[in-house]
């Protein structure tokens, strides 16, 4: 068997945010994370959140490296990927006290961020949370030096893909019957915005 997938941001973030989702998912019980990436994080924060049923989610060429992660672990409240480009894929049928989601928003497209919007708006359970973590700009600036190279970088890449700002990120969340609820600043020039389903 291949090596596991390692991203070494994910190790270095999750503390931090578990700080926040601690607080941010002390009272419920299900949650979807959208891009599950290496797996990584839905193993380190089902283990520290064991009151949680962790969801993972991923396109489909993620979920090798996911399972690998989660059959390690071996974690009886995190569940295996399910398939989710936010953009074609069906979400699912049943609904989740919260949702997760990192370093997402800036790869994809803009009308996948605006699909990602609505299938949360759709999912979350009235008074569920959203927590997206990421770097953020603020009313079309940067806050930092380094932000601002990162999304030269990304649109280099890809250049549908970008730093999004907060005020377009509220405005898609207003359409889906979300509304802003908490801003928390993080290590490395990154926030974790949070959005409440009215």
């Amino acid at each position: 068997m291949s090596a596991k997938p390692f991203a070494e941001s994910s190790e270095q973030n999750k503390q931090p945010i578990l700080a926040v989702l601690q607080h941010e998912f002390a009272g419920i019980e299900s949650v979807l994370e959208i891009g599950s990436g290496t797996g990584q994080h839905a193993v380190f924060f089902s283990a520290e959140l064991p009151h949680l049923r962790w969801h993972t989610s991923d396109v489909h060429e993620n979920h090798p490296g996911i399972l690998q992660w989660l059959e390690e672990a071996d974690l009886d409240n995190v569940v295996p990927p399910i398939r989710l480009d936010v953009a074609t894929d069906a979400w699912p049928e049943h609904s989740f006290d919260g949702v997760f989601s990192a370093n997402t928003a800036h790869i994809m497209h803009w009308n996948e961020v605006e699909a990602m919007f609505r299938g949360v708006g759709r999912i979350l359970k009235p008074g569920g949370r959203f927590c997206l973590y990421g770097p953020f700009n603020y009313h079309g600036q940067y806050t930092s030096p380094s932000n601002e190279r990162f999304d030269q970088w990304l649109k280099e890449r890809d250049p549908e893909s970008g730093i999004r700002d907060v005020d377009d990120l509220n405005a898609l969340a207003q359409q889906t019957g979300l509304k802003p609820a908490e801003d928390y600043a993080m290590p490395e020039n990154n926030r974790i915005l949070v959005w409440e389903k009215r």
